[in-house]
């Protein structure tokens, strides 16, 4: 018997074998999650590792991974970018389908080992520029798309305007949300800036469906900070495949 897709190269004029071939596979999960950490010049080497440290605890956190296998695919995506200066952006650990504790911690393992590559004043803007475009030519189907952006400001400098490339990324229905980071130390000297950053997050940066700000003030609460935004997002895709009837 014929099969659909012989028929439609029969007429065609192609191949079935060479559609096959051209066809490109997709995999789809529940939430496609673009992590971008900031590593500008206000971060420095010890800060760098703790703030990766608290996203390699949160990925393997078993309350995490078991949000994850109650999903509708019962995985999703990540990807975990360092940003600095316009011209400074690092993808540290690529696109991972994480669908278990083995995935998670490899993912962590390969996370905390990477070098740091990505320096600079803050280029907010670009930042988000390059999660929409990591989200929008992966080879992935995810029922939710979130770009997650942490920093300690939310000062813009060079590059893509962030108002432009916030406004793009919530038109191609990718919602941001946000880490304001107060303090990363024990020991805080009080807050990074002089005005209110969690108001900034939430007026300049985050946008979407169920987006949000979630607050780190000092190093116990970062970590539980990490580890919270990842439960409400993973939570969020979930709303996010019911309200597309699957």
């Amino acid at each position: 018997m014929w099969k659909p897709l012989a028929i439609a190269c029969l007429l065609l004029g192609t191949p079935p074998a060479m559609a096959q071939e051209g066809a490109q596979e997709r995999t789809g999960v529940d939430l496609e999650l673009v992590l971008l950490a900031d590593a500008s010049g206000s971060i420095d080497a010890a800060e760098l590792a703790f703030q990766r440290q608290g996203y390699a605890g949160a990925i393997t956190d078993p309350g995490v991974l078991g949000a994850i296998a109650q999903g509708y695919d019962r995985k999703i995506a990540l990807t975990y970018v360092e940003w600095g200066a316009h011209d400074s952006q690092d993808v540290v650990v690529p696109w991972r389908i994480i669908d278990g504790q083995a995935s998670a911690e490899s993912f962590a393992a390969d996370l905390l080992k990477a070098p740091r590559r990505a320096h600079g004043s803050n280029s907010i803007g670009n930042a988000l520029t390059l999660a929409q475009k990591l989200i929008e030519e992966n080879a992935i189907d995810g029922g939710r798309r979130v770009i997650d952006l942490s920093a300690d400001s939310a000062w813009d400098r060079g590059g893509v305007p962030m108002a432009a490339a916030r406004a793009s990324a919530i038109g191609a229905d990718i919602t941001i949300n946000g880490l304001a980071v107060l303090c990363r130390a024990a020991a805080c000297n009080g807050r990074p800036v002089s005005y209110d950053l969690e108001q900034a997050f939430s007026t300049l940066i985050v946008g979407g469906p169920g987006s949000f700000v979630v607050t780190a003030d000092g190093k116990a609460q970062f970590a539980d900070a990490v580890r919270r935004k990842l439960l409400l997002e993973v939570a969020g895709a979930f709303d996010g495949r019911r309200m597309a009837g699957r």
